[in-house]
């Protein structure tokens, strides 16, 4: 494996965890060992934050903010103009960690890096576009506006399928609002982490950017909950499990706090009798197997009228038998391995559980062996028939299983079938009826944050508003104005009379 990409983005064998900025902070608190799900092979180590060290850095960014928040806008904007420039010239060698750290396709890793890329575009032109509103006052010679102040610190937990896009949605739109940024990227992924700052750090540096602005802080869940209870913080975006989500939910709202959550998904695509069946091929074998089925947007469950079941089922065998596992960084490959062994495991407990539920294979699981596979991380993609009652189809597994459901009658019993699940994420129909489609999207269809149609549930792009409802969190990232979830709203009255009116007509004489 030709790891010459780690040296061109800084990387050593032992890195620094804990940066305020333009510094480092010397780790004494362990290591975190980053082994490549590809081959097997340690890549580096990451020191881990002390509390100590976390202390330091929010105070540094205590610091900054203050500094920071009087820099006008769009001069913010440069700054993260100039780091979607240095990510341009470092996509080739970033997307080759995040996929040798991670273990999806270098397709994948160089649209990771992508979209950095368009979330820098996208937020340069918001640096000029941060938009209150005016209102008409009920007092003569009074006028009311609203307008958007920065938060503060804004604390980023983001999880390993996604270890540097994610991040970058909330920081460059945070940066340009006002606020100054700690990350604490995913245990599984530390390199991916330390990459990005060093491309940023250079950045910074050439900019004179107050130390603190955008820092990392590295570990395990216990670093993470350091941020959460920390009242300096005023908000956390966390992107993980549901189960995580409600930890950091229950923990930042007693301090009331904000939060700004991405979680499960068990995203669902419904087939018509009138839709396309190429397109449906196209959208659910990459939804289903793209990332190794490690996407919060990936096809869990699909949903196919009995008229098109068969033919559907038919064509996704002969296309599952097409898809080549093995290297993620050798192009050739449509699907690398699961991130690490404990998700094989899960990944083995689910297929188990569709047995013991009732359910049939179409298409056989199993952990593939052999010289290429020798990590052990590599599995296969199944297809499982089950019914929309099977209690294991209400629960999301990180892993490439696609469920088959038949539903016959009208595209309402599809719909209920596809909402009667806790997480509400991504949706998608395939259909060119025109009334099941405007059906689909109505306030009586999907009731999940994204919804599509005769396209899959994967594959975002960065200028709509990204998250879900239900047990994915209602959160909001990345584009639209989702800008907002960074800022505090502020409303204010301009009296320029020589009298002091009181709204609603009220009288208060002396």
């Amino acid at each position: 494996m030709n790891t010459t990409f780690l040296k061109k983005l800084g990387l050593k064998k032992t890195n620094e965890g804990s940066f305020t900025g333009l510094k480092s902070i010397k780790g004494k608190s362990g290591k975190i060992d980053s082994y490549s799900p590809v081959d097997g092979k340690y890549i580096g180590s990451v020191n881990i934050s002390s509390k100590k060290d976390y202390e330091k850095v929010i105070a540094t960014a205590e610091k900054a903010f203050k500094t920071w928040r009087e820099v006008p806008a769009p001069k913010r904007g440069e700054i993260v103009r100039q780091y979607g420039e240095a990510l341009r010239k470092n996509k080739d060698a970033l997307g080759r960690l995040v996929s040798y750290e991670m273990g999806k396709s270098l397709q994948e890793g160089w649209g990771e890096v992508q979209e950095m890329i368009d979330i820098c575009d996208f937020a340069v032109g918001l640096s000029r576009q941060l938009y209150g509103l005016t209102m008409h006052s009920e007092r003569p010679q009074h006028r009311m506006y609203e307008q958007w102040h920065p938060l503060g610190i804004v604390g980023i937990i983001s999880a390993f399928n996604f270890p540097v896009a994610v991040w970058s949605w909330n920081a460059m739109i945070a940066l340009v609002c006002g606020d100054v940024c700690v990350w604490k990227g995913s245990e599984k992924t530390p390199l991916c982490s330390v990459a990005c700052h060093n491309i940023l750090q250079d950045v910074l540096k050439a900019n004179k950017v107050p130390e603190g602005v955008s820092s990392i802080v590295t570990g395990d869940y216990k670093v993470g909950e350091y941020m959460t209870n920390d009242g300096r913080i005023p908000l956390v975006s966390a992107t993980g499990s549901t189960r995580m989500g409600k930890i950091v939910a229950s923990t930042v709202a007693s301090r009331l706090g904000n939060t700004l959550l991405e979680l499960g998904g068990n995203n669902a695509v419904i087939v018509t009798p009138d839709a396309d069946l190429s397109l449906v091929l196209t959208g659910v074998v990459f939804g289903a197997v793209g990332t190794c089925g490690q996407r919060c947007t990936s096809t869990r469950r699909l949903i196919i009228h009995e008229s098109q079941y068969n033919a559907v089922k038919k064509g996704l065998v002969k296309a599952y038998k097409q898809v080549k596992i093995g290297d993620p960084l050798n192009p050739k490959n449509h699907m690398g391995p699961l991130i690490d062994h404990d998700s094989v495991n899960n990944y083995l407990t689910t297929l188990k559980a569709i047995k013991k539920e009732g359910g049939k294979f179409a298409v056989s699981g199993g952990v593939l062996d052999g010289a290429k596979y020798k990590s052990g991380c590599y599995v296969k993609p199944c297809i499982a028939e089950v019914g929309a009652d099977f209690e294991i189809v209400q629960h999301e597994t990180f892993a490439p299983i696609l469920y088959l459901i038949k539903y016959s009658g009208p595209i309402e019993n599809a719909i209920k079938i596809q909402n009667n699940v806790p997480q509400g994420l991504s949706s998608a129909i395939m259909t060119n009826n025109m009334r099941e489609a405007e059906k689909f999207l109505s306030v009586a269809g999907s009731d999940c944050g994204i919804a599509n149609v005769n396209i899959g549930t994967s594959g975002a792009e960065i200028g709509g508003a990204f998250g879900g409802e239900k047990e994915t969190g209602g959160g909001r990232e990345s584009g639209s104005d989702s800008w907002k979830a960074y800022m505090r709203r502020q409303t204010n009255t301009i009296n320029y009379s020589t009298e002091l009116p009181l709204a609603q007509g009220i009288k208060f004489d002396f």
